[in-house]
């Protein structure tokens, strides 16, 4: 892929889409493109939290370890960022992130990241605004699955 095709791609990712090209050039600069085959894993649940993956193309499986084994919790596909939750919180990674088909992504390392929430207040509020979507979703599949658990 063009360096060019890269940042037309970033500005399909909502996150990005209201960047000036200018700014979206210098982050696709500063990224590290990465690619991954179907069942690569990207990260581990339990890592420490080092970069957020824009993903290009492809699908990732998002897996959580539990008592009862590893569950699938959602599936991420292309124009969606992952690993944030960690370097916002400055943890571990909540979850594993494995391809279930070819990625292309882009890394951006957390002080780049960080960099691009103090310059581009936008991208913060959405940043909140996805991560408070995720808890939302989850919080309303916790409570189904306690319904559905007899005590």
């Amino acid at each position: 892929m063009l360096f060019k095709d890269e940042i037309q791609m970033l500005k399909r990712v909502p996150f990005f889409s209201e960047m000036e090209p200018s700014k979206l050039k210098l982050l696709a600069f500063a990224s590290d493109r990465v690619s991954y085959h179907a069942g690569d894993i990207l990260f581990r649940q339990g890592d420490v939290g080092d970069a957020a993956y824009v993903l290009l193309t492809g699908k990732v499986d998002v897996l959580v370890d539990s008592p009862s084994g590893t569950l699938k919790v959602a599936e991420m596909t292309g124009n969606a960022i992952v690993g944030e939750i960690a370097i916002l919180c400055d943890s571990v990674r909540t979850a594993t992130i494995r391809a279930s088909t070819n990625v292309e992504a882009l890394r951006i390392g957390k002080e780049q990241f960080f960099k691009l929430m103090s310059d581009f207040p936008d991208i913060t509020i959405k940043v909140m605004r996805v991560l408070a979507e995720r808890l939302t979703q989850t919080t309303a599949e916790l409570s189904k699955a306690r319904a559905g658990v007899k005590t």
